[in-house]
């Protein structure tokens, strides 16, 4: 569980599967991200099954209420 104290990061490294492209993106604090558009291939990511995003699945972050031990859009 975070505490006050705890940063939750906000900028995550998105790595596309298909064609291995990186991009730093801002995550969003108020609502899971389920789709993601590869900015090179254009393949549309979505979240491997057990995670809630596409954070939590492509990125180098996971989403924040994973960071702060909170459910996550279940």
């Amino acid at each position: 569980m975070a505490t006050e104290e705890t940063k939750v990061t906000l900028e995550s490294t998105l790595t596309c599967p298909s064609c291995g492209h990186v991009e730093i993106e801002t995550m969003p604090t108020d609502a899971c991200q389920w789709f993601y558009e590869c900015k090179s291939c254009q393949t549309l990511l979505k979240p491997l099954e057990g995670d809630c995003c596409v954070y939590c699945s492509y990125a180098t972050v996971p989403c924040p209420p994973f960071q702060e031990g909170k459910s996550c859009c279940t």
